[in-house]
């Protein structure tokens, strides 16, 4: 069998790749490299067809870079997250950078704070960033990495394209722009602005929006490395905004610069972009500079499966899950496997393995439907893995006014037995505050059970006797001794384990749920056991609830 290997190396200044082919036929050795701009190199090798059928090929490529970049607008949602943990995987994949860029060049959107939550997100998922800011400081040669402090970069690359009569001042005002917008519509006709640019354009002094000119409309064509093959026709690049009247860039404009001088390698982001990319693709071609890889992700879809994910559809920021209990852990595994899998039936992915995994030719085209309740159970998986320590650190604060009272000590043994039951940290109250308080007698929780409701107040409050004298013979060393004396009182009452356990687990937690008997039993202790089950007996017997 014949192996071809092509190994690639970049260097960082000059943006070039050394291509190094070898093809092993037995027992000689042919070396043959090559020299190429990386984006075109790593493409070639891509989309290449092997020369032999038995040919695999190995391809590796040092130094990627890639990035998120969040706009300060609002609370960050699902789909950012997992916007921001793929480029994360592939830089750290290939030993490369992750960079994390503020784009808050959207003044109107603004909201304060908005960063700060961003960036305490990110910590909190275990998403670190070789470059960019944090807090006050920023880390990093590529800076300034807040937009609204490049403001003489987006200049800079802006004259050249005016230089090049690649770009012109609009003088036009919203209202006459509408206005043509208007009788185009009314028209039944395509609205092309570059088929109604001035004339004789004012040279540009930063007053007027800077629009890029189109001087050669034509199809494009590009490969994604999700989507796969893509195109657009003629009419997809128009005369678009680059910089506003206020001085700021637009996305289009400002995103491109950015990537160029951060040396981005990989942009990986939002299908939503998809449209835009004939405008970015004309972009790069008119200002000189090489494209990166690029990889648009299907949106998360809301359960119904016909729309993208809303608030409208029960979404929620992160910090919303962070505050019910949700662990990162749960979350990074959850929203890494929505729309993409490894092709094995693993569920529970560790952020190493994920890193080590995650392909994104194995990201699906179509996109993948939010699913809570899936969410909810990796959370409870995951709550099973952590160390008694672990969990107990991380349960501060989901205590509620009882349990938070109680000693470390008390909350480590409670812990020791609701753990496996936990699905969200928020769910501790309800399954431990019994153990820290006694609860009030409420009889009509005894209606919830089926074969319960079935039974007169006397008749249970005899079996609760039968319990006290049984469970009074007995010292409680351990779970299994504990177990022993109940099968045998099962036996001595006659009666099934729904209605013997159930009147017994009711009348000791008065709570929907709680963990199996002997581990209870065994925490509270043999007096109090026996004292709560004195309580509800005498308040069968009373009638009262």
């Amino acid at each position: 069998m014949e192996h071809a290997y092509r190994e690639i190396t970049t260097y960082s200044e000059s943006q070039e790749l050394i291509i190094t082919l070898c093809v092993l036929p037995e027992p000689e050795e042919t070396t043959c490299t090559t020299r190429m701009p990386w984006s075109y190199a790593y493409r070639e090798i891509m989309d290449s067809t092997p020369l032999y059928p038995s040919i695999l090929y190995n391809v590796t490529m040092s130094n990627i870079r890639t990035r998120f970049a969040p706009s300060p607008t609002g609370y960050i949602h699902l789909g950012n997250v997992r916007s921001a943990l793929y480029p994360f995987f592939v830089a750290r994949q290939n030993h490369g950078q992750f960079i994390l860029r503020i784009e808050d060049t959207d003044q109107n959107r603004f909201v304060e704070g908005a960063e700060a939550t961003i960036i305490d997100v990110l910590k909190w998922l275990g998403l670190t960033w070789d470059e960019g800011p944090d807090g006050r400081t920023e880390r990093g040669k590529y800076g300034p990495y807040h937009q609204l402090e490049r403001r003489e970069i987006y200049h800079r690359w802006a004259m050249k394209l005016v230089e090049q009569g690649k770009a012109y001042a609009d003088p036009r005002p919203p209202e006459e722009i509408k206005q043509l917008k208007d009788s185009t519509r009314d028209a039944h006709r395509l609205f092309l602005y570059r088929q109604h640019r001035p004339t004789n354009p004012p040279a540009w002094d930063g007053s007027a929006p800077l629009r890029f000119k189109v001087t050669d409309p034509r199809d494009y064509h590009w490969h994604d490395e999700v989507m796969g093959d893509l195109s657009a026709g003629r009419d997809a690049v128009d005369d678009f905004i680059l910089i506003k009247s206020d001085g700021l860039p637009t996305y289009n404009f400002a995103h491109i610069i950015d990537d160029y001088e951060m040396k981005i390698t990989h942009v990986i982001r939002g299908q939503e972009y998809i449209s835009s990319m004939p405008n970015y693709l004309a972009l790069y071609e008119a200002l000189g500079i090489d494209r990166p890889i690029f990889a648009h992700l299907p949106h998360i879809l809301a359960p119904t499966g016909n729309k993208k994910l809303g608030k409208r559809d029960g979404a929620k920021s992160v910090t919303e899950y962070r505050n019910e209990g949700y662990l990162a852990e749960a979350m990074v595994n959850f929203l890494a496997c929505l729309g993409w899998n490894d092709g094995s039936e693993q569920e529970i992915f560790t952020m190493d393995e994920l890193i080590d995994k995650f392909s994104l030719a194995r990201v699906q085209h179509s996109g993948a439907r939010f699913d809570e309740k899936r969410l909810t159970w990796l959370n409870g998986q995951w709550i099973k893995r952590l160390s008694s320590d672990d969990l107990l650190d991380r349960c501060t604060g989901f205590w509620g006014k009882v349990g938070q009272s109680a000693t470390k000590e008390q909350q480590r043994e409670v812990l020791s037995v609701v753990q496996d039951r936990l699905k969200t940290l928020a769910d501790l109250p309800e399954l431990s505050e019994y153990f820290f308080a006694r609860p009030e007698v409420n009889l009509t929780m005894l209606s919830t059970g089926k074969q319960l409701a079935k039974l007169k107040n006397d008749d249970m409050a005899k079996l609760l006797q039968l319990a006290i004298t049984r469970l009074g013979k007995i010292d409680f060393t351990d779970q299994d001794t504990i177990q022993d004396s109940l099968n045998q009182l099962l036996a001595e009452a006659n009666e099934k384990p729904p209605v013997m356990f159930g009147l017994i687990r009711f009348a000791l937690t008065w709570a929907k749920f709680s963990p199996g008997l002997p581990e209870t039993m065994l925490l509270l202790g043999k007096d109090e056991t026996i004292a709560r089950l004195q309580l509800a007996s005498r308040a069968l017997s009373a009638g009262r609830a």
